[in-house]
C-alpha cells in the first residue's frame, strides 16, 4: 500500500521489506502455536483464523487491479471476522485462536482507513467498525484473564495506530495545500511579469502612435512602418494576454523586466561557479547554445520562464550536490525552444540541503511552463547525476501552414529508476 509518506524511493522499499518481512514471522509464529497445539483441528475456530481468515485480511489490505474499492472491502473484511468472534461466543470452545495475522490485518486496514479515506464520516464509520472488530477478537479464548490482558493490550495499539493514521492524514492534507499555495504563487508571479511587459509594450504603442500624428503632415510615407511596428507591437501584446489571461496579479509587487535570454544565462552560470575552497570542490557551470537558439525569436514570457527554470535547478544543485560541475544547453527548432540542465551529481552530495527541505520549487516551475504551453521534465540520469529539461513553444501553430506544427511538447526520454 502507498500512503504518501515523504520519504525517498529508497526508504519507501526499505520499509516495504520490513513490513512484509514482519507479515511473514508473524504468519510463521501463528503456524508454529497452531501447529503446538494438542489438537491443531479441533474445534475449526482454533485454524480458521491462521489458515483462512488471516491470510485473506492481508491480501484486504494491498492494493491490486482486481481489488474492489477500500471501503467495500473493510465491511466485508469486518463482517467475515465478527462472524467467526460470533460463533465463538456463542458456542464456547476451548483452544479457539485469536489469530495474530488476522489482528495485523485489521490494523493495517485501521491505517489506511484513518490516513486515506476521503470522506471523514466514512473513514470515522470505518475506523469505529475496524477497532470494534479488534477488541472482539479476545473473546475468541473463552478465557477472561486472556480477554481482560488482550483488550487493554490490543486499546494501546489501536489507539497508536488511528494516531499514526490521523497524523498521515494531516500531513498529506498540509502537503496538498502547500502545493496548492506554490501554483498559485507562482502563476501570480507570471502574471505580474506579464503585467510589465505588456505596460512595456503598451507605452511603445502609444509613443509610436503619436510619432506617426506628428510625422503625417510633414512626411506622410514613414508612416506606413510606424504603423506595421504598432502592429506587431499589438500582436506580441495579445499574445502574451492569451497565453496567461486566467491569471490574477497582485499588487504590491516588483516585477523582474526580461533581458536578452542568453546573456542572462550566462551572467547566471557564471554566478554559479565557484573556485575551490577549504573543504569544498570547485563548481563550475557550462552554457552551450546552438546557432538556432541564438536566432530564434523568444517570447518575453518565455524568456522570462526559461531563466527561471535555470535559476531553479542550479539552486537546486548548489543546494544538493555542492561542487557539481554543470552543463546548461539551449536548443530551438521551428516549434520549440529546448533548456536543459544537467549535473555530474558532485562529490559532497548532502542527505540535507543548504537552507533545509523545501521540495515545492519544481512544483512551482511546472505550473510556469505548463502554462505556457510547455513541459517539464525532471529525474537522475544513469550515469549519475540529475537533469531538468524544459520545453517551450516559440510560435503558436498556424492553420494555414502546409504541414501542420505538433500540438504537444515533443516526448522526452522518461527519467530512469533511480
Amino acid at each position: 500500500m502507498d500512503l504518501d509518506l515523504p520519504f525517498t524511493p529508497a526508504v519507501k522499499r526499505l520499509i516495504t521489506v520490513c513490513a512484509l518481512l514482519a507479515l511473514a514471522l508473524t504468519g510463521f509464529a501463528d503456524v508454529a502455536l497452531l501447529a503446538m497445539a494438542p489438537d491443531p483441528w479441533h474445534p475449526a475456530t482454533n485454524w480458521l483464523p491462521v489458515l483462512v481468515t488471516g491470510p485473506l485480511l492481508i491480501l484486504a489490505v494491498g492494493d491490486t487491479r482486481f481489488s474492489p474499492p477500500l471501503l467495500p472491502r473493510i465491511w466485508m473484511v469486518v463482517a467475515m471476522s465478527l462472524t467467526l468472534s460470533g460463533i465463538c461466543v456463542a458456542v464456547p470452545q476451548t483452544g479457539s485462536s485469536v489469530g495474530a495475522l488476522e489482528i495485523a490485518g485489521l490494523l493495517g486496514l485501521l491505517l489506511r482507513t484513518a490516513a486515506r479515506t476521503a470522506r471523514p464520516k466514512a473513514a470515522a464509520a470505518s475506523a469505529a467498525a475496524l477497532s470494534v472488530t479488534v477488541l472482539v477478537l479476545p473473546f475468541r479464548t473463552g478465557s477472561w484473564a486472556s480477554i481482560v490482558a488482550g483488550v487493554y493490550m490490543l486499546t494501546v495499539i489501536l489507539a497508536i495506530v488511528i494516531t499514526l493514521g490521523c497524523a498521515i492524514r494531516a500531513m498529506e492534507a498540509r502537503r496538498r495545500r502547500a502545493i496548492t499555495d506554490v501554483r498559485q504563487a507562482e502563476r501570480l508571479a507570471l502574471a505580474r511579469d506579464l503585467h510589465d511587459l505588456i505596460a512595456h509594450h503598451m507605452t511603445g504603442i502609444i509613443v509610436q502612435a503619436h510619432a506617426a500624428t506628428a510625422v503625417y503632415p510633414t512626411a506622410p510615407d514613414k508612416v506606413e512602418p510606424i504603423l506595421r511596428n504598432i502592429a506587431q507591437a499589438g500582436t506580441e501584446t495579445l499574445e502574451s494576454m492569451r497565453r496567461l489571461v486566467r491569471v490574477l496579479r497582485e499588487d504590491n509587487h516588483t516585477a523582474v523586466r526580461p533581458g536578452d535570454l542568453l546573456s542572462e544565462l550566462a551572467e547566471l552560470t557564471a554566478s554559479y561557479s565557484t573556485p575551490a575552497a577549504a573543504g569544498l570542490a570547485p563548481a563550475t557551470a557550462r552554457l552551450e547554445a546552438t546557432a538556432a537558439a541564438r536566432t530564434a525569436h523568444i517570447s518575453p514570457e518565455v524568456e522570462i520562464s526559461a531563466y527561471r527554470v535555470a535559476q531553479e535547478a542550479l539552486t537546486n544543485v548548489r543546494r544538493h550536490a555542492p561542487g557539481a560541475q554543470v552543463d546548461v544547453r539551449l536548443d530551438a527548432d521551428s516549434t520549440w525552444l529546448h533548456l536543459s540542465i544537467t549535473d555530474t551529481g558532485g562529490p559532497q552530495r548532502t542527505a540535507v540541503p543548504a537552507g533545509g527541505q523545501g521540495g515545492f520549487g519544481l512544483i512551482g516551475l511546472r505550473e510556469r511552463v505548463e502554462a505556457l504551453d510547455g513541459a517539464l521534465h525532471t529525474g537522475p540520469l544513469p550515469e549519475g547525476g540529475w537533469e531538468v529539461k524544459a520545453t517551450f513553444r516559440l510560435r503558436a501553430p498556424s492553420p494555414a501552414q502546409d504541414t501542420p506544427a505538433p500540438a504537444d511538447p515533443p516526448p522526452a526520454d522518461p527519467p530512469p529508476a533511480a
